[in-house]
């Protein structure tokens, strides 16, 4: 007998793991028919997960943690017990803006925190406000944007525009000049520079190496009361994030997101951002970033609550949310490492015995326990140097500059 399951997504490269699932047969395996619904905005695709017309989303994961918490729109608790992937984003300018960084073009993307400190000096000598296409207000990019932006002294609420436009609609509205530049997945920074109406001014990867971005996000009601198919949903996802990021298969993703009911773009465009060869330019050659997106390397989906709290975190840091005990556990609790302990017990997946951990602590490699054997997690280094420990949150945020 096979169930269906709708599940709403957004034409992402990140959305790779849902597509393989029901492309290459990994759903099918489980007794699931994957139904995959496309929507243009993360404002309709929430809707459609709060209000029971899909089962799961490919989600951002703060705006699962925002909607839990009652900050967008209709409260819901959601739970995010798997992530789909880490990093594959990046920040993007018109040529006349970058232009005024000092950094060469390709030394921009490893130089993080110098590159924001030639953008606020870029800032002063633009024309007007710099307006920034950002794909959500609680979205993970948005969030580190406003990190990297304050590092240099930037007030994000005064000093820029934030204009929230859908990911695939960035590409025109920089055509048309409605913003000077955009933050987003994959591979909207890629089609802009292709087509030279930027250049690459950042790179996630670089920002918060193995940074949470989507998650594979149900309604906890839901979740709970369908717990078998669940756990077949999540055996899917672990076989299909290995088989993305087998670099084998490369060219075979590429395609598959390429067609039309999915991304919807040149696989060319879309292979080159899952190798990891970022075009900083138009013409240039590409710049390595071999960890610009993962799947399933590193323990990529595990849903470490401590990751959450971050997101928390943020949200108190830039007033979106007021502090408070129970906010703190509600949003730890949208990450569910228990669901995917439980559905990924037989399997081969990495499996932390933590739940939590110090963020941004890893410089390099470190193998870790595990309840079978050992698990390598890679580095998770913030572009600052900040380490975030999720008990000792308040201090985390304290220790930020004051707003002006």
């Amino acid at each position: 007998m096979v169930t269906p399951i709708r599940i709403a997504f957004l034409a992402l490269t990140d959305a790779a793991v849902l597509i393989a699932a029901r492309e290459k047969g990994f759903a099918e395996a489980q007794g699931i028919a994957l139904d995959l619904v496309r929507d243009t905005s993360w404002a309709t695709l929430r809707d459609r997960l709060v209000y029971g017309q899909v089962q799961a989303a490919h989600m951002l994961a703060p705006l699962a943690v925002a909607v839990t918490l009652g900050l967008s729109q209709q409260p819901c608790a959601l739970s995010a017990p798997y992530k789909l992937n880490v990093n594959g984003n990046q920040l993007v300018m018109a040529p006349d803006f970058a232009a005024a960084l000092e950094r060469d073009a390709a030394v921009r993307l490893n130089d993080p925190l110098a590159t924001a400190h030639d953008f606020a000096n870029a800032i002063g000598l633009h024309h007007r406000k710099p307006v920034i296409g950002v794909v959500h207000r609680f979205s993970s990019h948005a969030l580190i944007l406003r990190y990297w932006l304050a590092s240099a002294g930037i007030d994000p609420d005064r000093d820029v525009v934030l204009r929230v436009l859908p990911p695939s609609l960035m590409v025109e509205a920089m055509r048309a000049g409605e913003i000077d530049g955009f933050t987003a997945g994959e591979p909207w920074g890629s089609a802009a520079v292709e087509v030279g109406l930027a250049e690459a001014v950042a790179a996630g990867e670089r920002l918060w190496q193995r940074g949470v971005e989507k998650v594979l996000t149900f309604r906890t009601d839901w979740m709970e009361q369908h717990p078998d198919l669940v756990d077949g949903l999540l055996r899917a996802m672990a076989g299909a994030a290995a088989w993305c990021d087998d670099p084998v298969n490369r060219v075979e993703l590429a395609g598959l997101l390429a067609q039309p009911a999915y991304v919807d773009q040149p696989a060319e465009l879309i292979e080159r951002a899952l190798a990891g060869r970022i075009v900083v330019r138009q013409g240039e050659a590409p710049v390595d970033l071999p960890d610009f997106i993962l799947f399933a390397r590193d323990a990529t989906p595990f849903p470490w609550r401590s990751q959450a709290l971050w997101i928390y975190s943020q949200l108190v840091r830039w007033g979106m949310v007021e502090p408070s005990a129970q906010a703190q556990a509600r949003a730890a609790d949208v990450f569910r490492p228990d669901i995917y302990r439980r559905a990924l017990a037989d399997s081969d997946a990495p499996m932390p015995g933590a739940s939590m951990k110090v963020e941004g602590a890893l410089l390099s490699p470190l193998a870790i326990g595990a309840p079978k054997g050992s698990i390598t997690l890679g580095p998770d280094r913030f572009f600052d140097g900040r380490a975030f420990d999720p008990d000792r949150i308040e201090e985390y945020v304290a220790g930020f500059p004051p707003r002006r």
